[in-house]
């Protein structure tokens, strides 16, 4: 997909990739003295106490190849917040119109399986949902901007409360939206079938260490 590929058919110009995901309980916590900025010779000085002011969650829909990210906040996740962001998005063009939209997601709760790929296509005829390979979240690009997100928007995690957390993600996504570029995707899929195989040899050579084992 991050190639413009889907099922060995080049993509066309009036189809898009969505990576989609949610990022749960993202907190308030107003420290009990204020944050000091890094100064010469001397690190950034947080305050280990604070009190908790609450937690949402944010979530997220990239578009991969127009480094565009389409955000939102919910008290918490499940299928209405995530058809929400599904709405927010396939509402608006290029998307509304698109020939085909694909949504990358992983095995979630809030789209996991047919029955999440069915809804997706009832409520928008032109989107299709594909999942990533199970405990394989991280192929999703999205997953790049949250980390983002955790890095450089909510850290240290300074707020007196949700208003100040939500309007540090909107700005946060105004700026990206502004200056982005597509992440170059390095990971083939000659690199997956290695890893893949790497797995097996590993497994095969240490049975006592596989899942199975561990849960017979």
């Amino acid at each position: 997909m991050y190639a413009r590929t889907f099922e060995g058919t080049t993509l066309g110009d009036d189809e898009y990739v969505i990576s989609a995901d949610e990022k749960t309980s993202v907190q308030a916590r107003c420290r009990c003295h204020p944050t000091l900025a890094p100064g010469q010779a001397r690190a950034m000085r947080v305050n280990h106490t604070y009190r908790r002011g609450g937690a949402l969650a944010c979530l997220a829909a990239y578009d991969v190849h127009q480094a565009k990210v389409f955000g939102r906040c919910e008290p918490t996740t499940g299928i209405v917040p995530f058809m929400a962001l599904v709405a927010q998005v396939m509402s608006q063009e290029p998307y509304a119109s698109a020939k085909r939209v694909f949504w990358i997601v992983d095995n979630g709760s809030s789209h996991r399986g047919q029955k999440a790929a069915n809804r997706l296509t009832a409520a928008f005829p032109n989107a299709v949902m594909v999942h990533t390979p199970v405990h394989a979240s991280w192929l999703n690009q999205v997953e790049i901007c949250f980390s983002i997100v955790q890095r450089k928007v909510v850290q240290p995690n300074d707020f007196t409360d949700l208003t100040q957390v939500r309007d540090r993600l909107r700005d946060f996504e105004n700026r990206y939206n502004a200056t982005a570029q597509p992440f170059q995707w390095k990971f083939t899929t000659s690199d997956l079938d290695d890893l893949l195989a790497r797995l097996d040899r590993h497994t095969a050579a240490h049975p006592e260490q596989s899942s199975v084992a561990l849960t017979a």
